[in-house]
């Protein structure tokens, strides 16, 4: 099993954000955001640049105290949450959200919460590892990676601005990626 907070202390393994998410929230106003599984907070802190008051949540104590040092130093509008999403230690409020992001991160049961979270016009952003039948790519539990079609069925009825499923890169997994706007005005 992955020690995340061993992972966070060895230090970033990317530092720049989602180009998804950067590319999601262009000429977006910016409100009220919420990172799920955060990490180190390569998101949360470009949302934070960018205008947006960002809820960053993770498991790893390790990455929380570093973002909470970072807001600390260079003041952004971040509120580092430490809970494990899995024994539902946070609670994703109703109509509580403008921008939700998920990155590399599949919990399959915090779709609906995801969905009734996010108010009417608000942006799901989503980049998600997908199942891979080519050799080259390391092998990962299968729970923890979508099927083909998955994630555009989650927001079945929404206004999709992109959706695709690709590889980043050869010898890298397949990813899902979605950008879905919630129905109704904002």
């Amino acid at each position: 099993m992955l020690d995340w907070n061993e992972r966070h202390r060895a230090g970033p393994t990317d530092s720049a954000a989602s180009p998804l998410l950067i590319r999601a929230v262009s000429g977006e106003h910016p409100g009220q955001a919420l990172d799920l599984a955060c990490g180190g907070g390569r998101n949360a802190v470009f949302l934070a640049a960018q205008g947006w008051m960002v809820t960053a949540v993770d498991s790893s104590e390790v990455a929380i105290e570093q973002i909470q040092a970072r807001v600390g130093r260079e003041h952004l509008a971040i509120q580092a949450v430490l809970a494990d999403l899995e024994r539902r230690d946070f609670e994703i409020r109703e109509q509580s959200f403008d921008l939700i992001c998920n990155i590399f991160y599949l919990q399959r049961s915090l779709f609906p919460a995801i969905r009734v979270a996010l108010r009417q016009g608000g942006l799901f952003v989503g980049s998600i590892h997908m199942e891979d039948s080519d050799p080259s790519v390391k092998a990962m539990n299968r729970s923890f990676l979508l099927r083909s079609g998955e994630l555009r069925h989650e927001f079945e009825g929404w206004e999709v601005l992109h959706n695709q499923e690709r590889r980043p890169a050869p010898g890298k997994r397949l990813v899902a990626e979605l950008i879905a706007r919630k129905p109704g005005a904002k």
